[in-house]
């Protein structure tokens, strides 16, 4: 197949036969952007700079307006297609598969909550056709990443509306083409009822605050900074952020990152492999101490993708059943799934550094463990683990407990 012609939109014999195109479609384009991701990794590490390389291939491989409708000029891809994309581009350098994560994320929302809005549809072409890269800026001032609470209010003049955010973490926010965002509905409105607003860079500035010099995901170059917006009242979704949130925000996020860590994880198993069979190999057979680990990365690494999948096959199901997607059940499931694969994750990599050594702990050499590690510890801390607990505590006390062994 040639990957730059191929397209979607031809017909195809069959319902399977497109999806067999389509995968060996986003295989190919995939592989490609991995590469590209992989050969800068090290250095985008190193010196905590945006992975260039990586976007302009993802770009060029039309993956970033992948999940646009095919009638508004992308792929239609499923979220299966996206997840399978974040677990690649984490094999190969973790700050690129976030970036390419969260972008999704916010392309999600437009594509679910856009629909029958000329504003946020002209949006979607743009996406599809430039490669518009979206970042997102969710996290405000003090509010310690509660994202269900907003201190900025939007101020309306008419047609046109205002808005000043503190943002004290935007990632890639300088290399982005448009900004997601979310705010107080207006001045005299509660913390809790928001809006979310899509802006295109002609129509908001940045001026940079808080640095980003930080243990792992340095490529993310998640800076602060004052978000200032100005432009047509249309950027903002007609449907309520807490919808939006529950819906798809939520979920996708959710989603993207844990195929994200998984990818990491995978990759740091990888190396651990490689270097047992080496030390076994010039031991005459006899494994190494830390073949143990190796076994206990294997296992984990196991739990961790069959518990992504599971949730994904879960969350296609009830895709656009709304009263599904919002019940106490799902809701504690999807928040609870990130809690878990961070936590596995962070195991995974630990038993595979263990599992290598020295070698592992090393910066340098082929089964340096290092960069994974310090890429892994963030999941925990994206919208903190504890804080997650907690909220959904109450939740947890309301869901009955199984009485069976399949519900």
């Amino acid at each position: 197949m040639n990957v730059q012609q191929a397209s979607f939109d031809k017909p195809a014999a069959n319902d399977d036969q497109l999806l067999i195109d389509r995968g060996s479609l986003f295989l190919q384009r995939t592989a490609a952007v991995a590469a590209a991701a992989a050969a800068e990794a090290e250095e985008v590490d190193r010196v905590a700079r945006f992975p260039k390389a990586a976007i302009d291939a993802a770009r060029e491989h039309k993956l970033l307006g992948m999940l646009i409708p095919v009638e508004f000029g992308g792929f239609g891809a499923s979220i299966h297609d996206v997840t399978e994309v974040c677990y690649t581009l984490g094999r190969a350098c973790a700050s690129s598969a976030m970036i390419f994560a969260m972008h999704q994320t916010k392309v999600a929302c437009l594509v679910r909550h856009g629909s029958g809005s000329r504003y946020h549809e002209d949006l979607m072409r743009r996406v599809a056709a430039q490669q518009l890269l979206l970042a997102s800026s969710t996290t405000e001032g003090q509010n310690g990443g509660n994202i269900r609470a907003s201190a900025a209010a939007v101020e309306h003049g008419g047609s046109t509306i205002s808005l000043t955010r503190n943002a004290t973490v935007i990632s890639y926010g300088a290399e982005a083409d448009g900004i997601v965002t979310i705010a107080r509905r207006a001045d005299d409105a509660a913390a809790s009822d928001q809006v979310l607003l899509a802006v295109t860079k002609d129509h908001y500035t940045l001026t940079r605050g808080q640095g980003w010099e930080t243990l792992g995901m340095r490529g993310t170059c998640s800076s602060g900074f004052e978000l200032k917006i100005n432009g047509p009242a249309e950027m903002i979704f007609a449907e309520a952020y807490e919808k939006v949130h529950a819906q798809t925000m939520t979920p996708v996020a959710h989603f993207c990152w844990s195929s994200v860590w998984a990818g990491i994880a995978a990759a740091a198993v990888e190396r651990a492999q490689r270097f047992i069979r080496k030390a076994a190999r010039g031991a005459g057979g006899q494994m190494p101490p830390g073949a143990a680990h190796y076994t206990a990365a294997k296992m984990s690494l196991t739990r961790l993708r069959a518990m992504v999948a599971s949730h994904l096959d879960l969350y296609a199901t009830h895709e656009y059943d709304e009263r599904a997607l919002t019940s106490l059940d799902f809701q504690s499931a999807i928040n609870l799934l990130k809690v878990q694969a961070s936590e596995l994750a962070v195991e995974t990599v630990t038993h595979a550094m263990r599992a290598c050594g020295l070698a592992g702990y090393r910066n340098d050499g082929e089964f340096s463990i290092s960069r994974h590690l310090r890429d892994a510890l963030s999941a925990p801390l994206m919208i903190n683990n504890d804080r997650i607990l907690s909220n959904i505590a109450t939740a947890s006390l309301m869901s009955g407990v199984p009485t069976t062994l399949r519900d």
